[in-house]
């Protein structure tokens, strides 16, 4: 058997090597297709695979679709119940003076004090609820003192009345005052009067008087819409 010689051996030798290099590709080419760029890279923590991107399911991972993640309130937008959406109680109390069936509070009204001389002399006192407002006299009879002694409270003489009255726009309500039921010119001078819709309201009215009243024994009537019901009488 005749031996290979060195140029031959040579060539074979190169022959091999380059079998080796194109088979060595072609296996690297093979890998890469079969795992994506994306599981290349991530073997140093670089990029994500698509499945741990989407958690598994397709979708971001962010996503808490059918989840609530609006802080209470539903899909739809609409304010859960108890919320500041609620709209139970609407234009009662917290001082709204626009609706019926209030009482009148002192301060809801504005009051005058004017003197009449016939049939007898007195005060007559009227009483108009302010601008906007519509209110019920629903005490009878108005609180009326001279000065801050037992002395000078008038009483009641339950002359007159309409119980309740209602006051709004220019309605208005009268009652009568007589300063003085006694003889003789004994008595205190005051040129203020202390009026209020009940005994226990906490903003009385200090209403000037048009002249200067001699006070002893007064009298008071309830409230009346007509002047002629109030001349204050002791019965």
């Amino acid at each position: 058997m005749r031996s290979l010689t060195p140029a031959r051996s040579a060539r074979t030798a190169r022959s091999a090597r380059l079998l080796l290099t194109v088979t060595a590709v072609a296996a690297l080419a093979l890998t890469a297709t079969a795992c994506g760029p994306e599981d290349i890279a991530g073997a140093d923590g670089s990029t994500a695979s698509p499945a741990a991107a989407t958690g598994g399911s397709g979708k971001p991972s962010g996503d808490t679709a059918g989840q609530d993640t609006s802080g209470g309130s539903s899909s739809s937008g609409t304010p859960d119940a108890g919320t500041d959406g609620d709209q139970g109680d609407s234009g009662s109390g917290g001082g709204d003076k626009s609706g019926y069936g209030q009482s009148c509070g002192t301060n809801d009204l504005d009051l005058t004090v004017t003197w009449e001389a016939r049939p007898i002399s007195h005060y007559i006192v009227t009483a108009k609820a302010k601008s906007g407002i519509t209110c019920y006299l629903d005490v009878n009879t108005p609180s009326v003192s001279f000065g801050s002694k037992a002395e000078g409270v008038a009483s009641p003489v339950g002359q007159g009345g309409e119980d309740p009255i209602k006051l709004g726009g220019s309605a208005v309500a009268h009652a009568g005052i007589s300063p003085k039921t006694t003889p003789g010119d004994a008595g205190v001078q005051f040129d203020h009067v202390v009026i209020a819709v009940r005994e226990d309201d906490p903003d009385p009215a200090d209403v000037e008087l048009p002249d200067t009243a001699t006070v002893e024994k007064p009298i008071v009537t309830n409230w009346s819409t007509r002047k002629d019901e109030v001349v204050p009488r002791i019965i």
